[in-house]
């Protein structure tokens, strides 16, 4: 087993771990725990930015989705009982941006189901965030599927500037969860944003049956598309899927998790976002410590104001600087 001080130092100085060396930081999570966490939260605090990197999402389009993808609630494949609609209003959208802008957000996103968006939706959206980006205070963001380079350059004329394309899993276990696209059409997807001049967020969910050597795997391809952004999701098993079943993870495979992202990714902002309810608090607090320098917030107009405050509580008590209006 490879020495973590050595690899930490290794990191440290600049240097990038090795397949070799990465895979080696299974056995250190199992040997090792608390030097594997110390060794990222040192990371963390060499590299990482101690400005939050908040966002906040709309579900812009709903369901009906023709694609797979085991985890999801919105494939028309899945018998779930989610709400089902096309394209948000515009009222809806102008409402739900100026929400999570009074309240701090910085960051904000549509996300569309379905395997790409096109046609008049898509010009509608364009004209969302053309009118988006004329308000200050808040980055555009947007998830949509599998678009290509001149979808990718609309957007970022109407003032998109980052894209969000998750790999999702490792090369080795992306095909038992989606038969219906791969992970290198993610890839040129990814790529097609980058030659539009958008940032790239890409990440992918935990606890979807992977081995621990295939988050590190999963790390190491993410390597490939150069993420500003690695969103880390753990699995909500939804009923009506698939994964419906999945054994929930431990706080501590969690947070060994987290800490393997970070010493593979130590400049990258690493993202909680959906699933981290299912880890106590006392996870999520040392999730900030280790490597966790992001999370999608409060994202709609009903959210309890109480729940953002505690998270812009916990996430000021963990040394980070969070705007809130007026500071």
């Amino acid at each position: 087993m490879t020495d973590i001080k050595y690899l930490k130092e290794k990191v440290l100085a600049g240097g990038e771990l090795s397949e070799a060396e990465a895979q080696s930081l299974t056995e250190i999570a199992s040997a090792d725990p608390e030097g594997l966490l110390e060794a990222a939260a040192e990371v963390t605090a060499r590299f990482g930015s101690r400005d939050f990197d908040s966002c906040s999402i709309i579900n812009a389009r709903s369901g009906r989705c023709p694609e797979d993808c085991k985890w999801c609630a919105q494939s028309a494949r899945h018998n779930t009982d989610i709400d089902v609609y096309p394209l948000v209003d515009h009222d809806t959208c102008m409402k739900l941006a100026d929400y999570n802008r009074s309240r701090g957000i910085g960051r904000f996103s549509l996300v569309t189901s379905g395997r790409n968006v096109g046609g008049k939706t898509f010009d509608r959206i364009c004209d969302y965030y053309r009118e988006l980006s004329a308000k200050e205070g808040i980055y555009l963001c947007a998830s949509m599927g599998l678009l290509d380079r001149e979808a990718m350059m609309k957007l970022r004329e109407a003032g998109v500037r980052r894209y969000h394309c998750n790999l999702e899993s490792a090369p080795s276990h992306f095909p038992t969860l989606c038969s219906t696209h791969s992970i290198e059409d993610k890839i040129k997807t990814i790529e097609a944003a980058r030659e539009a001049g958008m940032e790239i967020c890409s990440g992918g969910i935990i606890g979807m049956g992977e081995t621990m050597e295939q988050r590190v795997e999963f790390a190491l391809a993410l390597r490939r598309v150069r993420p500003a952004s690695i969103p880390i999701n753990i699995l909500c098993p939804i009923p009506g899927t698939p994964l419906e079943n999945a054994a929930p993870l431990t706080d501590g495979e969690v947070l060994a998790t987290v800490a393997i992202f970070r010493l593979i990714h130590p400049h990258a902002v690493l993202r909680f976002a959906g699933g981290r309810a299912f880890i106590s608090k006392e996870a999520q607090r040392r999730a900030l410590h280790i490597g966790i320098n992001g999370s999608i917030m409060g994202d709609l107009l009903t959210t309890v104001g109480s729940q953002i405050d505690e998270d812009i509580e916990m996430v000021q008590e963990a040394g980070y600087n969070f705007k809130t209006p007026g500071q």
